[in-house]
Parts: structure tokens; sequence; C-alpha cells
């Protein structure tokens, strides 16, 4: 997961709220808020917030896509 994007992008598929990926990433929702807000897409977080925001993604369903050509995105497994 690279970009704010994504992450806005696969809460939606997955149809959960911040406080239902916070709970499921060990983070908090204000945290979420924040790298859903980040400057430019990027998403500028320590790497175990990231780790742990992919990890719950991809175990409720979500598979990321690599920029292949466009921008990188996301899609249900």
């Amino acid at each position: 997961m690279d970009t704010s994007e994504q992450l806005r992008a696969a809460r939606a598929l997955l149809e959960w709220t911040r406080d239902d990926l916070a709970k499921a990433a060990g983070i908090s929702a204000e945290t979420i808020k924040r790298l859903e807000k980040g400057k430019q897409g990027a998403l500028s977080a320590n790497m175990n917030t990231v780790r742990a925001l992919r990890e719950a993604l991809e175990a409720a369903g979500i598979q990321f896509i690599p920029e292949n050509g466009g921008k990188p995105g996301v899609r249900p497994k």
C-alpha cells in the first residue's frame, strides 16, 4: 500500500468505517484519518503502521495492485 487513495479505496470496498479499520489494525482512527488526508496522496507513516493496515485489509479480502502504467489501486481478492 503506497498511497492514501489506496487506503481510502480499500476501506470503501469493505464498507468499513475508520473505527472498523482501527480495530482490525490495532491503531487509532485518528491515525487513519491523518493518513487518508496525506500530502500529495503519499502515505507518510512508520512502516509498522503501514504493515498493520495492509495486513488488516488483506485479511479482510483486499488485494493491492502496484502501479502498472497507471496509478496503484485495490480490488477484492
